[in-house]
């Protein structure tokens, strides 16, 4: 079993969300030391000063745009010089853009594939070597539901998460033909109620989750070492589903009786400049805080 007790955690995008309701669990149950990585430096800094009135002095909080890979090696350089190695590494950090496709600029196509993709590769990619020289570590990677299933007005995020799910789960038999003692946990949430998916609209069988319901079961899942996390109920029969049912007769259970594919079709989201701060800013603050 994974413990979260007396470890050194890592989370991207830690500041907001259920990153950072995650590194708060972390630090109640006893990690020795929190790194958050964030983009948007005002919430990274009022985490931080949030933690440290309840009494969590063993937090260290980077400036990082984890699209950028000039910046996460800075930053997991600075981590490892620091910290020595990573023990618990969430990678959380992820944007939307709900949009048709053909409405997506390049731009935002390039930002979401190099955060919900490449990013949570070069990051693992650093902190790999390290936890499989002390043969101890834990990797969850935040996929997400839309990495299972097709969803209308947000193919590029889907795709990234499909992406997402193939990577996190070859790394996992990886290692686990390595014998290595380093776990990978694949998590594909539905949709929760952080902001980031404001303005969805769910059918009752298949209700938004809370964050403090997902993160419960994600530490769970932590501790038991377990392959997967997959939330709400439906969400663990899509596999059964898609894999026995013909694609058009998937789509109406899923289109028509359960509405998924009208999900998004009032979408709002986090406003653009929360959800991605401009870099030109960022460069210039590129520092721990």
């Amino acid at each position: 079993m994974s413990k979260i007790k007396n470890a050194t955690v890592l989370i991207t995008g830690g500041a907001n969300g259920i990153g950072k309701l995650m590194a708060e669990r972390c630090l109640e149950q006893g990690a020795k030391n929190v790194v958050i990585w964030d983009i948007n430096e005002p919430n990274l800094e009022k985490t931080v000063q949030e933690f440290k009135q309840k009494g969590f002095g063993n937090v260290s909080s980077y400036l990082v745009d984890v699209s950028d890979l000039a910046d996460i090696t800075w930053a997991a350089q600075e981590v490892l010089k620091e910290m020595g190695s990573i023990d618990v590494l969430f990678n959380n950090a992820g944007i939307v853009v709900g949009k048709h496709f053909q409405d997506h600029t390049h731009k935002e196509i390039d930002k979401t594939l190099s955060i919900n993709v490449l990013a949570v590769m070069h990051i693992t990619k650093f902190f790999l070597p390290a936890m499989l020289a002390q043969r101890q570590g834990h990797i969850i990677n935040i996929a997400s539901a839309a990495g299972l299933m097709p969803n209308p007005k947000m193919s590029v995020y889907v795709g990234s998460k499909y992406a997402v799910v193939g990577w996190s789960e070859s790394l996992r038999i990886e290692l686990e033909q390595q014998k290595s003692n380093v776990y990978v946990t694949t998590v594909t949430p539905g949709y929760i109620d952080t902001g980031m998916f404001d303005g969805v609209r769910m059918h009752p069988f298949i209700p938004i989750l809370k964050p403090d319901f997902i993160v419960d079961k994600i530490l769970e899942g932590v501790k038991n070492n377990a392959t997967s996390v997959r939330e709400p109920f439906m969400t663990k029969t899509v596999p059964i589903l898609r894999g026995i049912l013909p694609t058009k007769t998937f789509d109406f259970v899923a289109g028509k009786l359960f509405h998924v594919y009208d999900s998004m079709a009032d979408f709002v989201g986090r406003p653009s400049k929360e959800a991605m701060p401009e870099k030109t800013k960022l460069l210039k603050n590129n520092s721990k805080l």
